[in-house]
């Protein structure tokens, strides 16, 4: 048998690590919220999302690839080894035992949780940060943090009984941005909103029934503030408890037809408007 390029592990008898391999076998098991948890790891499926864990250093603690995959990216490949992270050469049967996608890209890391306490993402004073409060569904939920990212948002919160983030839908909607912002995770929104105005954000509820229009927002200049989203379920929205310790309760205006925007979109549209109202002059 030939040996595998500098830096790649292989089986000594068999080759390629198969789906039985326990180092394979392990690291399937984070497929699980309750062995994420239990291990404090997650997987980080596809060159976009393995290329941003790899730019953290400690984030990533092995990479899985493909012969094919390793060689067609062989710049993660020298980063991981560079950097002391084991490489393991995995079947195709393998990779797909590991990845949750129907067409997977060939590389999947494992990966450390990234969380930090909220305290401390606010010990750098963003000026604009998202709260997804009750966010259930993972795709949602990883394209607010996605949007969050693209509009200069430095802290994302989870709150309450908000999807977990290492979820591997929300990691791979997330494009990358997971490991870009301050991920917190908290079990008390209301105590988060008090955090949050403890660190002078203005802190805006998003409710399709708001009696403050975005627009209304951005005219006067409110927006310029240090800023706070709240967002909720697509289904539910925020519970009232919390719309009612906001510092306003905002609506998008809807000027067709339609009956509303989905969580995404309207996540989008406030956070860009606050991230055009804090970059005038």
């Amino acid at each position: 048998m030939q040996s595998p390029p500098r830096g790649r592990r292989l089986d000594a008898d068999a080759g390629p690590f198969t789906p039985r391999t326990p180092r394979v076998v392990a690291a399937r098991r984070l497929q699980r919220r309750r062995d994420r948890e239990a291990s404090g790891r997650f997987l980080a499926e596809g060159p976009q999302a393995v290329r941003e864990a790899l730019a953290r250093p400690g984030v990533v603690t092995e990479l899985f690839g493909t012969p094919a995959a390793l060689d067609r990216n062989a710049e993660l490949a020298a980063a991981a080894a560079n950097a002391d992270v084991p490489v393991s050469e995995v079947t195709d049967e393998a990779l797909a035992a590991l990845a949750e996608t129907v067409a997977p890209q060939g590389v999947v890391a494992v990966c450390r949780h990234l969380d930090v306490p909220l305290d401390q993402a606010l010990a750098g004073a963003p000026r604009l940060v998202a709260v997804l409060a009750g966010i259930r569904d993972p795709g949602n939920a990883g394209t607010v943090l996605r949007t969050a990212d693209a509009a200069g948002a430095r802290a994302v919160v989870f709150a309450g009984e908000a999807v977990d983030p290492y979820n591997g839908k929300c990691v791979r909607a997330s494009a990358g941005s997971l490991f870009h912002v301050d991920v917190v995770r908290a079990a008390d929104p209301l105590a988060v909103v008090g955090a949050l105005r403890g660190a002078g954000l203005t802190v805006l509820a998003t409710t399709g029934y708001g009696d403050s229009d975005l627009d209304d927002l951005a005219d006067a200049g409110r927006l310029a503030a240090p800023t706070a989203w709240l967002f909720g379920s697509e289904a539910h929205g925020l519970p009232a408890e919390l719309t009612e310790v906001a510092d306003a309760r905002v609506r998008v205006p809807l000027h067709g037809r339609a009956e509303s925007l989905n969580l995404a979109a309207a996540a989008a549209v406030c956070l860009y408007a606050s991230a055009r109202a804090q970059r005038r002059p």
